[in-house]
């Protein structure tokens, strides 16, 4: 599956915020906690508050070093939000994820002990390692926000939220998502080597004496709550949206199922995605109603992974950020 490419790191012009109301600025201070941490990855950031905002799952790619692991923990600290990292590898079980039965001797019974991913944020660190039967050990809770075990649902908490890493350059000895679990994931970001004055800027906050491990030291302190998180999702859910720009995800989606380069488009849940995330995206920036730059700036990591390209287009150059800009320019935009 083709990789996705950075959504822009600014709103269209047009659509620039007077000013935000609390719950927006509470939210950008959580932006600025987690610059702190991490430097260069505004996009990425930006990425992860739109899926709490939404409740969708986010997938990271990046080649090792780029402060995958390090965004996750200082975001989970700017929000105050339990998170549980687990390493994926060929030998993980399901139930080393979701939990399992535990015989009890002194009660004579069967016990269940939670997994890790009874919590805030799960890390996934190296989904594409494990085999897919512990991959598809994630799809329940994703998509229900439970975890059965011997006929029980149990609850996952909330807020929760997967962020699943993979690495995309190294192919051997993994098990690539199927479409079926990609389609779980409502954003793929791909987190690149950052510019190199971000880069001199990390190197000298090491110099420095940054310790990734002790964010505290760092300065990152808690800026939002729970109650926050969850004022500002009902505010993203009345996020207006005009039936033309409904209209306009639409078209988007159905131009993808017919490009001659595509082998499957984004199916309706992809276009329920991108109204998500196009809400959310238009609220961080201070508005109560979605423009149609708004569904062009979230469109590609929307939809991005979600889209099967032939593999005679693959030799010829195709990936889904080429044709999706196809799409994007070809789709008429209601004015």
């Amino acid at each position: 599956m083709p990789s996705g490419a950075p959504i822009p790191t600014a709103a269209p012009t047009t659509a620039i915020p007077v000013a935000l109301n609390p719950v927006q600025e509470t939210l950008q201070r959580v932006r600025a906690e987690v610059g702190k941490a991490v430097v260069g990855q505004d996009v990425a950031v930006t990425g992860l508050l739109v899926g709490l905002l939404v409740g969708g799952h986010v997938l990271l790619e990046g080649v090792p070093g780029v402060a995958k692991t390090l965004l996750v923990r200082a975001l989970s600290a700017s929000l105050s939000l339990e998170t549980r990292r687990v390493q994926f590898t060929p030998d993980l079980m399901p139930g080393d994820v979701t939990g399992s039965l535990i015989y009890n001797a002194q009660a004579a019974q069967f016990d269940f002990r939670a997994g890790p991913i009874f919590t805030n944020l799960l890390l996934a660190d190296e989904i594409n390692r494990t085999p897919p039967k512990t991959q598809a050990a994630l799809l329940e809770a994703m998509e229900e926000r439970q975890v059965s075990v011997d006929g029980t649902a149990r609850m996952l908490p909330d807020p929760f939220m997967v962020i699943a890493t993979q690495n995309p350059v190294e192919y051997e000895g993994t098990y690539p998502l199927p479409e079926a679990q990609l389609d779980r994931f409502l954003l793929k970001i791909v987190m690149p080597i950052p510019p190199r004055d971000d880069e001199i800027s990390v190197l000298s906050r090491h110099a420095a004496g940054f310790d990734p491990r002790d964010l505290a030291a760092a300065g990152l302190t808690q800026a939002a709550s729970a109650s926050d998180l969850v004022a500002a999702r009902q505010q993203v859910a009345r996020t207006r949206v005009d039936q033309q720009v409904l209209g306009y995800i639409v078209d988007l989606c159905r131009a993808t199922r017919s490009a001659p380069s595509v082998s499957l488009g984004a199916s309706p849940r992809g276009a329920t995605a991108l109204l998500k995330t196009a809400r959310a995206w238009a609220w961080l920036h201070g508005r109560d109603f979605v423009t149609p730059d708004d569904v062009k700036a979230m469109a590609t990591i929307t939809l991005g992974h979600r889209i099967g390209i032939r593999t005679e287009a693959q030799m010829d150059g195709s990936n889904a950020a080429s044709i999706l800009a196809s799409v994007l320019a070809t789709v008429p935009v209601p004015r």
